[in-house]
């Protein structure tokens, strides 16, 4: 199977460059995974396509600010990193730009000082490890020092930093957001526990996979990177009771999708577990987690174009990508949604 056999037409325009003023009144394409139908809505009908005894799964990952442009102190030159997951103690490996600056022992310093990375590793793809050096907690000087890391393709300056969090983001650690789960306020969250619903949280820090593109003709031949995922005991209980009697799972996002059918090929149910993962869901594989999907809009010819379309159909979803944009829904992480079921 070609990566060109997942691209479709995007006209620039319809990229998101900011979210709506109001989260859940994005659109919502709603998609029948056997027959190809489609339905025109708005995210906050997503109530009416869920079930009492259906389980709601999101993850509770929380994005650091961690696009940091500093100095290099030999040269003062500017450098950008982007942290993207802690390896062991104050070591991160990072995306760095630009990278053939950075070597081994290059020292880049941010707001004066009040945080230096020192490099102490060199890998291929702009990726560096660096030891980070401060005085205080970390986390308080990413707030001050850092910024969300927009990806690539939005322009426009995000006003409010908050709404490249879900409002049920707890667990510090993604380089991105899950951005499915951008489109739930804490009301309509209540709204769909009250018809009868579950609704859990595991999490999956969102990595590297995020920014790298597929560079690969075949996509069997495409490496995923690994991303960290977490689910509680208390979690596996109400998924494995779900299955039991007959009520479907539904992942928000991608990332739950993953973390989600990754537990359940390893163990053939949810368990309590911590790991990592490098799960690429392509067409031809056969879900075992999840029943129905909520998620955004994707980039043309990416691994996430492939777990959609794995899911329904690549012809299924190429149609409903054509019918989005003849109907102009906005595309990408502040864009609109899909309920695939």
């Amino acid at each position: 199977m070609k990566t060109e056999d997942f691209d479709y037409y995007l006209p620039e325009e319809l990229i998101a460059q900011t979210p709506l003023a109001v989260r859940d009144a994005s659109r919502l394409m709603v998609l029948n995974k056997e027959t190809g139908e489609i339905e025109h809505k708005v995210f906050s009908d997503i109530c009416d396509y869920l079930n009492e005894g259906d389980t709601l799964v999101l993850n509770d990952t929380k994005v650091l600010p961690a696009r940091l442009v500093g100095l290099k102190e030999e040269t003062n030159a500017v450098v950008e990193v982007l942290l993207l997951k802690n390896i062991n103690g104050d070591t991160w490996e990072c995306l760095a730009k630009p990278a053939r600056r950075i070597r081994e022992g290059t020292i880049v310093s941010f707001g004066d000082g009040k945080l230096k990375a020192k490099c102490v590793g060199v890998f291929d793809s702009g990726i560096r490890h660096f030891e980070l050096m401060y005085s205080g907690i970390l986390m308080e000087i990413l707030d001050e020092l850092g910024t969300m890391p927009l990806p690539p393709y939005i322009h426009e300056k995000l006003e409010d930093q908050s709404r490249y969090q879900t409002v049920y983001a707890k667990e510090v650690g993604s380089a991105a957001a899950p951005t499915a789960g951008l489109h739930f306020t804490k009301e309509l969250l209540e709204k769909i526990k009250n018809k009868g619903v579950n609704i859990c949280y595991i999490t999956l820090h969102v990595g590297l996979g995020t920014f790298r593109p597929v560079n690969v003709t075949d996509i069997e031949k495409h490496k995923m990177h690994s991303e960290f995922y977490h689910m509680s005991r208390e979690v596996s209980d109400v998924l494995n009771n779900t299955k039991k009697s007959g009520g479907r799972i539904i992942a928000v996002g991608t990332t739950s999708t993953r973390t989600l059918e990754t537990i359940y090929s390893l163990y053939n149910e949810f368990r309590e577990c911590s790991g990592w993962t490098d799960i690429f869901i392509y067409p031809g594989y056969k879900f075992l987690g999840i029943d129905c999907l909520i998620t955004n809009f994707h980039l043309p010819k990416s691994t996430l174009v492939m777990l959609v379309s794995a899911l329904c159909g690549r012809e299924n979803i190429l149609n409903a990508y054509k019918v989005a944009v003849d109907e102009k829904y906005r595309f990408f992480s502040f864009g609109d949604a899909m309920f695939i079921y």
